[in-house]
């Protein structure tokens, strides 16, 4: 570059912005970290103009959260069905389908396996397995018409999946206010499951739900990088029309994640009714849906990433929990880092894939 282009006036110099070719994973991580530092930092000065001490964030997000044995265990508590939403998010977007349903396959999962407990099928040593399965029979199930619109007519998913939720939601209302009511009460909830209908105690308060959600991440971690459906899936992450091409079956592929994906989030509703709420509720599943998005962007659809970033997640609900107590700050402001978070996340990706080069020889 000439000694004259370098003394250019700012307002002169001319530049261009370009697509990246590819960028070292050690860059990506440090952008992604950025953003989410950034989104953080938005998220503490949104706090503290509602009212929290700046110096009490710390004490409330980490040092009381983390360090402490009782809210420890409420975060992996909380943790196990985030992870299960964020792993079928994950499956989903890799396969390019946007399946925002995650709230609907949720629903029809626990409506599966609260079926069981109503009419009482199987051995009472059996009906937790058969609640498992159902649930995720179920989740797999109302995933089916979205994805086959998708696939034979081109429908966007995006409105099928969207639209199918406020069909789940209005199954589960009817179901809460009519057959399935507790007929001790007049609240909208199912009769409390038997004991042997809930998913076991570990200690401290843990539950079942946790060692099974690892071992989910872990099998998905074995498919995405290892089965040959996981190479598939990679093709069709980077380009369906160039793996169409190669002779990868693009559809098989898609219709096989987005199934799994179903089946995560109807296993998720499972272990919200029966690892947490102890029944079906009207509302079990608020939230779950939009933090399952949440925590596939955060993880950039990667299986372990996504493990932490539901941790992550989990430790804002539980924070968030403790400022509703002592600071009278609305569960919505939970709701709303979150998004801060998404928004810089998805920002991120712009500088990722893209980069600003200054052209040479200009006026």
């Amino acid at each position: 570059m000439s000694e004259f282009a370098l003394e250019q006036p700012l307002i002169k110099r001319r530049y261009t912005l370009e697509v990246r070719q590819q960028m070292a994973w050690h860059w990506q991580a440090l952008i992604l970290a950025g953003s989410m530092i950034l989104g953080l930092l938005i998220s503490g000065t949104i706090l503290v103009v509602a009212g929290v001490p700046a110096g009490e964030l710390l004490n409330e997000f980490v040092i009381l959260t983390l360090f402490d044995a009782q809210s420890l265990s409420s975060v992996l508590f909380q943790a196990s069905p985030l992870i299960m939403v964020g792993l079928a998010g994950c499956l989903a977007f890799r396969a390019k389908f946007w399946n925002l349903g995650l709230e609907g396959q949720m629903i029809f999962g626990a409506i599966g396996a609260t079926a069981i407990t109503m009419w009482d099928i199987g051995a009472p040593g059996m009906r937790l397995p058969l609640m498992i399965a159902a649930a995720m029979a179920c989740g797999l199930l109302w995933a089916v018409a979205p994805v086959l619109l998708r696939l034979k007519l081109q429908v966007n998913e995006i409105v099928s999946t969207l639209m199918l939720n406020y069909i789940a939601i209005n199954v589960l209302l009817h179901l809460m206010y009519g057959a399935w009511k507790d007929p001790k009460d007049a609240f909208p909830y199912s009769p409390k499951y038997e004991s042997f209908e809930l998913l076991p105690e570990l200690g401290n308060g843990l539950s079942l739900s946790i060692p099974i959600a690892i071992g989910i991440a872990l099998l998905v971690l074995w498919f995405v990088n290892i089965s040959r459906a996981g190479l598939y899936l990679r093709f069709v992450d980077k380009s369906p029309k160039v793996a169409s091409a190669v002779g990868v079956p693009v559809a098989k592929t898609i219709l096989m994640a987005v199934l799994f994906s179903g089946a995560l989030a109807g296993l998720a509703g499972l272990m919200v009714a029966a690892g947490q709420e102890g029944r079906l509720t009207h509302s079990f599943y608020v939230g779950y849906g939009f933090s399952g998005i949440l925590i596939a962007f955060l993880a950039r659809n990667n299986p372990i990433a996504a493990t932490f970033a539901a941790l992550l997640i989990a430790t804002l609900f539980v924070a968030g929990r403790s400022l509703q107590v002592f600071y009278q700050i609305p569960f919505a402001m939970v709701q709303l880092i979150q998004a801060v978070l998404v928004i810089c996340v998805a920002s991120s990706d712009f500088f990722i894939r893209h980069r600003i080069r200054r052209v040479q020889g200009g006026d």
